[in-house]
């Protein structure tokens, strides 16, 4: 069944794995809005594969030297629940299978990438960067 959803998404969206993955209309409106500004660039898709190396990093230049990846706070895990590193307290998974509400409000998931793309990256991240990270959290 997974299969023949996947199809139907590439097909009908162009935006392959984390469309069909998402299994929520919102989370697919959101990867819609990113695959259209990332097809500006060289866009041939998202991409599962780097979407988890941008979650485990580790880069360099981010704002919060203690915060070299997502996984940092978020744990190498998406399925489990994080920690702030400043502040001790408890982050919800990650992983869409784990928190299906992960990436279905627009706003709230532009706050946070607005923020963290900073603190672990040291600058914002771009469209297509955006949909991999939701794709790959999405598969998990």
């Amino acid at each position: 069944m997974k299969t023949i959803l996947l199809l139907a998404a590439t097909v009908a969206f162009g935006t392959g794995v984390a469309l069909a993955a998402s299994g929520d209309p919102e989370r697919a409106r959101i990867l819609d809005g990113y695959a259209a500004q990332a097809k500006a660039s060289d866009f041939t898709g998202f991409s599962a594969e780097r979407g988890r190396s941008l979650y485990l990093g580790p880069h360099a230049g981010g704002k919060v030297a203690d915060t070299p990846a997502c996984a940092s706070c978020h744990t190498r895990d998406p399925v489990g629940t994080g920690r702030h590193y400043k502040t001790g307290r408890d982050i919800l998974p990650m992983a869409v299978s784990a928190n299906p509400k992960r990436f279905t409000d627009p706003a709230e998931v532009e706050k946070r990438f607005e923020r963290d793309c900073v603190n672990v990256l040291g600058r914002a991240c771009t469209a297509r960067e955006k949909g991999d990270f939701i794709t790959f959290l999405s598969n998990q």
